[in-house]
């Protein structure tokens, strides 16, 4: 069996390129949890950790989410599809076991969890006031989804963020239909490339990066 040679994290995100087709080799098991584990390493906005990841290999929610995104190749051709799902009130739920590893790992004080806990809240319900927990949980999964492909690319395996899919189909697929506190941020195929796609390039950091103000160069 071939290893793939494993990269640094700058030659992860200038080399990978978003691929649509597929070889059916299989992603090995231990390699995908490493890279859900990964993927999961992801900062989130208080650490709330409101984002999940449905893993589709099987032929019938492969298929199912083909339907979901208009046919697109990846979820039929892929061994595996991410499904990245914000959960927008996660914030009302039990914390203590996120409070215990912090404590456990001399991350955070008691001072800093009882202030962090009701900042939290108080931001949460700000945010519920305004029409936007599900915005920032989306946030979080992408941050999550982004993590996860350069992990990806770092092995040697392909990815491709999806967009263009119709939530409902794709929560009927992955078992979250009729759940308005769940939302689908994205989906990612990962698996062996079939194909080798050319860089097609970036407009230079001068069009593109300014300095304290948008547009100053």
């Amino acid at each position: 069996m071939n290893h793939p040679v494993r990269v640094s994290v700058a030659e992860a995100i200038r080399s990978r390129r978003s691929i649509r087709h597929y070889r059916p080799d299989p992603v090995p098991p231990e390699q995908l949890r490493e890279l859900l584990d990964l993927a999961l390493e992801a900062p989130s906005s208080w650490n709330f950790q409101a984002r999940s990841i449905v893993v589709v290999s099987d032929d019938e929610g492969r298929e199912g989410l083909t339907r979901a995104t208009g046919g697109q190749p990846q979820p039929r051709e892929a061994p595996v599809t991410l499904v990245f799902v914000a959960e927008s009130e996660a914030w009302r739920q039990d914390r203590s076991d996120i409070f215990d590893r912090a404590r456990r790992n001399g991350a955070w004080s008691e001072e800093f969890i009882a202030v962090s806990e009701q900042g939290a809240q108080e931001f949460q319900r700000g945010l519920a006031a305004r029409g936007l927990l599900r915005e920032y949980a989306v946030k979080d999964a992408v941050i999550a989804a982004s993590f996860l492909m350069l992990a990806a690319a770092g092995a040697g395996l392909a990815t491709s963020p999806m967009n263009g899919w119709d939530e409902d189909e794709v929560k009927k697929v992955i078992g979250i239909d009729g759940r308005d506190d769940l939302a689908v941020a994205l989906l990612v195929s990962v698996g062996t490339p079939a194909e080798r796609r050319r860089h097609p390039g970036r407009r230079p950091r001068g069009r593109n990066v300014f300095h304290r103000r948008h547009g100053a160069r």
